[in-house]
């Protein structure tokens, strides 16, 4: 952890299976507990936090959200993130993960 809810990590692109092409990165588990504690009463519908999202030159803000399944929060990366990172399903994503919701 780079600081108190800023977080670095490394995890693989997945496009979902279905309409619209959307792309994820699941957080690593470590990540995922840590950003749950750190917002814990302050997340929003379906269970999301408000990011801002560091991938090589890009910078967005987005939510991450709950994956029961993988049982980790996944980060949705957009198409113009990932044209201007050149990013496809099963590279691997390097990159900064601030929460926005976290408690004081």
């Amino acid at each position: 952890m780079a600081g108190i809810g800023v977080f670095e990590f490394s995890a693989l692109l997945w496009e979902h299976p279905g309409e619209g092409g959307w792309h994820f990165v699941s957080v690593p588990a470590e990540i995922s507990d840590d950003i749950a504690d750190l917002t814990a009463g302050t997340r929003r519908g379906f269970g999301s936090v408000r990011v801002t999202v560091t991938v090589g030159s890009s910078t967005w803000q987005t939510s991450v959200f709950p994956d029961t399944k993988r049982g980790t929060y996944v980060l949705p990366v957009k198409k113009a993130v990932r044209i201007a990172e050149d990013l496809q399903a099963g590279a691997t994503v390097v990159g900064r993960l601030e929460v926005v919701d976290a408690n004081s």
